[in-house]
């Protein structure tokens, strides 16, 4: 897509946008100046009165309201006319009925004429009561248009745009009269009036769809009155058995959000952007609040390890302990408005997660588990493009053919070694043969003895129920996630309780209690059991003759290696980690009148992790620490001349959070047309996140976890120099945030809102001059609801219809920057015999907010009964005065400096469309999708020395006028006619062009921008179909506009122990090499290199680059072969179509489960990740795995089978 002229699209819409509101202008004044005359047009001569009145309301919209006691709707009348106004026309229609009509905005309400009005001097006045009250909804929003009627009378009124309603019936002291709440599209609802003053009827959820609001954790809005740009998505419609966190439910499930995960391990976090990336270098992830608490990750990752594309989460986040099942729904705070009230922390976003609550009525016990059977890769998977042993054999001996040279530091296994050991003589020729061929079968299966199809299961026990003053939910959950990598699994124990309890008219409270015991088990990350299997020769055997493990020398220098087997390293190492969790808040709420309240809120969090990596005496690791193979004793330049090492890292994390808030929602006005709405609050917050790591070594695990003592390190000066300097790390990070916040709404007649919020934040993180010390974040928001214009009464096919509108000013901080300078001390020097300081963090006194403004145009349509719904929204976001980093001298004890240069601009829209074409008792049908388009642009430039020509070849670079993520690569023009080497546009032939230029400048020059490893476009498709019992749903994502490398077939990209010029016989090779040059005139049909003996003069024109040669120019290549790998022929599109989920269930009849005692029993068979649609020149990788660094395990298919049941 050309993001030229797409960015002038949203330039023209933005001009267009006054327009548009002038517009809307106009029909407000023309809608305050119509008549409210009707024409009705009678087409028959004679109709029955409630013929009549479906045409009334098919041609108006008004909806006739009255009693079957008082009126005969079978009653036919005569029309001797076709047009009638519609005044005239009920006039004619109740003439010689004891009734009269009255006509609102929605309805035509028929009344009884008082009996004193008809008889008053005949007989006494009936005595009378007046019934004052009102409605509301689930959430104690009130709820117009709602009509009231005294059960078996005529007597009626509506509620107003404040839910309040009045209304005079006969007073009877015998009986409590009994009123029906009714609302066009739900079924009435039935109340006693017991001489309440003050009488609030609720529509209780489900009841009412008008109750639908959205929670941002410091309010619950009804959605017509929102001026923000919030999404809600509710639990049961995202639901996925095989995942067990809530954010790896979220792939293509929010509009404006982009999901990426570049690991399907258990456990692994994904990254998630809101609207773009606004900060450079500092946190993008969004905010996760939980119950209206900001909750925190339990360790904590720098910004630069969770901005790196390849970065591995799997340490977890704020909300992996949370059980998905405990949790209601879930509300994506996206545009300024909406974010305001969390200040500095909420500039990516805020995703509010609300749990589940009790409801009024008897106990329910509910039982929910998901078994899941997860398939492991194999080498036939489509996915994987490897030679099986055969073909590494030929392989080898083609490299013999051309007499290939093979590098110093190496293993000789394989074809190689055979071969080695027969020009040794300690074989003969015969044997050579044999066991040639016995290679050329042997296909060593990495990914079964690496992989395994897994088993996990999940169960949750929940309870809940209450009465009108008390309600409860508790649950306990366990899940065991068993990856299909063998080293890795997942276990957590979770159990929450949520109280709610009303003490009086004016005091009630709420009470949480969260907690979590989380274990997760993986391999040593530089294990890489996915990136072996890919990599590895499987003409190497795993196990022996005799069923003991197959080593083979893995070489670290030229004349020396160690004995190795991956299968020997994961059984003797470990990386283990243990999180625990518990959250304790409260929530007083007071009542101080019927249009005041007050909330004091208060939550206190522990999180304790601990991290275990483990390294036994028998691995390869130990043994390059040891100098020495297993078994032999290690000499004396040995840093661990016994045992094994042992590392551990501890973090506790305690914060609070004390909330005051005064919230005001005042009506008034005729009918109560007017709304005043508001809130005023304190917060104080405190967080204290102290930690220690260290390492150990001389460590045994099968000896009753001890240490060694009594090593002499006379003999061992290595290991008694690194035992000298081998001391704790210790962290110890406190963060106190003080803030006042405040939010304001006018609304007149739900016509349109207007809104302001504003929050100033105060830390001891902030700079030091006082104007920076507290930063004021503020929003302007509005809200137009279109569909209750007065020109729109007729449109009965209508429903609603709301535009949007807001702006707001944000900022950030960095938590790793501080104003003053901090003094590190440092114990005893024993060389000066004195205690020393050293500066750990140098001051950055001048060092101000990166600040954000955002402008967000929305609008919502839902037509014919809410069958479809429409939601769009527009933004354009700019983040001046960026975090970036300065290159410096280090002679300032430093070498780059954060400063206040950055300019990125983030501008997108997104559209989501909800259909239900059918809406029957058997029958129901729903269909969601939704669109979202991200245009991120860095407008300033960076520092001219700050990026390496790495960052620039992986995508970790920031270049002016592109995306962030964006990624560099060279310019591929062919294969050599004479030789089949790899051929490069790399300014070569103009080199003086590059002489003194920077590193920013030549790289941008040389190289050319290949695409951006972020998506720029994605969303998702989900639907479900119910008949009866049965219901089948699907879920569907997919991401545009990303690009990824194929899996480099030379050089690092490929692996670190392998390049062009040192292929080695444990190595695997792709089966691109099939295809490789041989011969000339191959260069017309392949573009796969040749295998350039380093024997032969040829080899050294590829092996070195010009750039290392030339003076006063950057180094643009090292080789050719790494520039093959990291070319523009090596970049393919990322996009993909994934079926997520794919969900049968099947509801047992109520019937069938009342002898049982049970009131609800479902079976559900789910399929996840079942397939992915993507680019066919993805051979041998998924669109999620990349060729720029370790190879990670994809998604994996999965089957699941589920059972709820309540009793």
């Amino acid at each position: 897509m050309n993001i030229k002229h797409e960015a002038m699209t949203i330039v023209k819409a933005r001009k267009l946008m006054p327009v548009f509101f002038q517009l809307l202008l106009f029909l407000m004044i023309l809608s305050a100046n119509r008549s409210y005359g009707q024409e009705v047009k009678i087409s028959a001569k004679e109709m029955s009165l409630e013929s009549v009145f479906s045409v009334v309301e098919k041609q108006t919209g008004l909806i006739t309201m009255y009693s079957n006691d008082e009126l005969d709707a079978k009653k036919r009348k005569q029309f001797a006319k076709r047009n009638y106004d519609l005044e005239d026309l009920y006039t004619f229609l109740l003439k010689g009925e004891k009734l009269r009509f009255e006509i609102t905005k929605k309805y035509v309400i028929i009344k009884p004429i008082l009996p004193e009005k008809i008889q008053e001097s005949a007989q006494p006045r009936k005595e009378t009561e007046i019934v004052i009250g009102k409605v509301v909804d689930g959430s104690g929003q009130a709820t117009p248009g709602v009509t009231v009627t005294l059960k078996g009378t005529k007597i009626a009124t509506s509620s107003d745009y404040g839910g309040n309603f009045k209304l005079t019936i006969p007073k009877d002291d015998n009986y409590a009269p009994a009123f029906v709440f009714s609302i066009i599209g739900k079924p009435a609802i039935e109340r006693f009036f017991y001489g309440d003053k003050n009488w609030v009827v609720q529509l209780k959820d489900g009841e009412s769809e008008i109750s639908e609001v959205v929670v941002t954790g410091f309010q619950r809005i009804n959605k017509r009155e929102l001026t923000s740009a919030i999404n809600t998505v509710k639990v049961e419609d995202i639901w996925r058995p095989d995942v067990s966190s809530i954010d790896q439910m979220l792939e293509g499930q929010v509009p404006d959000m982009m999901f990426m995960s570049n690991s399907g391990e258990v456990g692994v976090v994904p990254r998630l952007r809101i609207r773009g990336t606004s900060s450079l270098i500092g946190n993008r992830e969004p905010l996760w609040v939980v119950d209206g608490i900001v909750v925190q990750d339990p360790v904590k990752i720098s910004p630069e390890e969770l901005n790196d594309p390849d970065y591995i989460n799997r340490i977890g986040n704020a909300i992996a302990g949370l059980n998905p099942q405990d949790i209601e729904r879930l509300d994506v705070l996206k545009d300024a408005s909406a974010t305001a009230l969390y200040g500095t922390k909420a500039a990516n976003g805020v995703i509010v997660i609300t749990t589940k609550r009790g409801r009024k009525g008897r106990p329910v016990v509910q039982y929910g588990n998901a078994m899941t059977y997860k398939i492991r890769p194999r080498y036939t998977d489509r996915s994987v493009n490897l030679m099986n042993s055969k073909e590494r054999i030929q392989f080898s001996k083609d490299l013999l053919s051309v007499q290939y040279r093979y590098p110093s530091v190496i293993s000789w296994v394989g074809y190689e070694g055979l071969l080695r050991r027969l020009y040794n003589r300690e074989i003969d020729d015969a044997t050579f043969d044999r066991e040639v061929q016995s290679l050329e079968t042997m296909n060593t299966d990495w990914f079964s003895l690496l992989t395994e199809d897994s088993f996990s299961h999940q169960h949750t026990l929940s309870m809940s129920g209450g009465s009108d003053q008390s309600r409860y939910y508790a649950s306990i959950g366990y899940s065991m996630n068993n990856d299909v990598v063998k080293s890795n699994k997942n276990d957590r124990y979770s159990a929450i309780l949520n109280l709610d309890t009303e003490f009086n008219k004016w005091l009630s409270a709420s009470f949480g209690l969260n907690g979590n015991v989380n274990s997760r088990d993986y391999y040593q990350q530089r294990i890489a059991p996915m990136d072996y299997a890919y990599n590895t020769s499987r003409a190497i055997p795993a196990y022996a003759s005799d069923g003991e493990y197959a080593f083979y020398e893995r070489n670290v220098a030229a004349l020396y290696g160690y004995d190795f087997n991956i299968l020997n390293e994961l059984e003797n190492s470990s990386y283990e980690q243990n999180v625990s969790a518990l959250t304790v808040n409260t929530n007083l709420r007071f009542k101080i009148s019927d249009w005041l309240t007050g909330n004091a809120i208060a939550a206190y969090t522990t999180t304790s992790t601990g991290i275990e990596n483990y390294w036994g005496e028998k691995t390869f690791y130990a043994a390059s620490l040891r100098s020495s193979n297993f078994g032999t004793k290690a000499p004396s330049n040995s840093l661990m001349p016994q045992g094994g090492e042992w590392g551990q890292e501890n973090y506790r994390n305690n914060s609070y959070t004390v909330r005051l808030q005064l919230d005001a929602n005042k009506y008034f006005g005729e009918e109560n047309k007017h709304n005043v709405s508001g809130g005023l609050g304190y917060e104080m917050a405190s967080t204290r996140y102290v930690g220690n790591s260290s390492i150990s070594r001389g460590y045994y695990k099968d000896r009753g976890k001890s240490f060694v003592s009594n090593v002499n390190i006379v003999d061992y000066a290595a290991y008694g120099n690194w035992l000298s300097n081998n001391v704790p790390q210790l962290k110890d990070d406190l963060n106190n945030l003080m803030s006042f916040y405040g939010t304001a709404t006018y609304g007149y007649k739900r016509l349109f809102y207007v809104n302001a919020n504003g929050r100033v934040d105060g830390s001891n993180r902030f700079g030091s001059s006082s104007n920076r010390k507290f930063l004021p974040i503020w929003s302007v928001s509005g809200s137009f609801n279109a569909s209750e214009l007065g020109l729109f009464d007729r449109v009965d096919w209508l429903d609603f219809l709301t535009f949007k509108a807001s702006y707001g000013y944000q900022g950030n901080m960095l938590d790793s920057e501080s104003p003053i300078l901090i003094i590190k001390k440092n114990p005893l020097d024993s060389y000066y015999g004195e205690y020393t300081a050293t500066a750990n963090n140098n001051p950055n006194p001048n060092l101000k907010w990166e600040k954000t403004n955002s402008t967000n145009f929305g609008t919502e349509l839902s037509l014919f009964n809410n069958k479809v719904q429409i939601e769009g929204s527009l933004y354009f976001k700019r983040t001046k005065e960026a975090f970036m980093q300065k290159t410096i001298s280090t002679i300032n004890g430093r070498n780059s400096y954060v400063i206040n240069s950055g300019d990125v601009s983030n501008n997108g829209y997104s559209v989501a469309l909800t259909l239900s074409p059918v809406k029957k008792e058997d029958w129901r049908w729903t269909f969601t999708t939704s669109f979202s388009r991200t245009i991120n642009t860095l407008k300033s430039r960076p520092d001219a020395e700050q990026y390496e020509l790495t960052n620039f070849l992986n995508g970790t670079a920031l270049i002016k006028d592109k995306a962030v993520g964006t990624f560099y690569s060279y310019r591929f023009l062919g294969l050599s006619a004479t030789d089949g080497g790899p051929l490069f546009d790399d300014y070569e032939d103009r080199a003086d062009q590059l002489v003194g230029l920077s590193k920013y400048d030549t790289y941008t020059t040389v190289l050319d921008a290949s695409g951006n490893r972020e998506p720029l476009m994605a969303g998702g498709l989900n639907t479900s179909l119910r008949y009866k019992q049965f219901r089948v749903s699907a879920i569907m994502a997919y991401s545009l506009g990303a690009h990824t490398r194929l899996f480099g077939i030379y050089a690092n990209a490929a692996s670190p122990t392998m390049s062009a010029d040192e292929i080695r016989p444990e190595n695997n090779v792709s089966r691109y090499f099939l295809d490789r040059w041989q011969k000339p005139g191959d260069e017309r049909y392949t573009n796969i290199p040749a295998i350039i003996n380093p024997s032969s003069a040829t080899f050294y024109k590829y092996k070195d680059h010009f750039s290392e040669m030339r003076d006063n120019v950057q180094t643009i290549a090292t080789n050719y072969w790494d520039m093959y790998d990291y070319s523009d022929l090596r970049v393919v599109s990322a996009n993909y179509l994934k079926l997520s989920s794919l969900s049968f269930t099947y509801e047992l009849p109520t019937l069938w489960l009342k002898k049982y005692a049970l009131s609800r029993l479902a079976l559900s068979l789910t399929g996840n990740n079942l397939y992915t649609w993507s680019a066919k020149e993805l051979r041998g990788q998924t669109p999620t795995q990349g060729g720029f660094t370790t190879i990670q395990l994809s998604d994996r298919p999965s089957f699941s089978f589920g059972i709820n049941v309540s009793f």
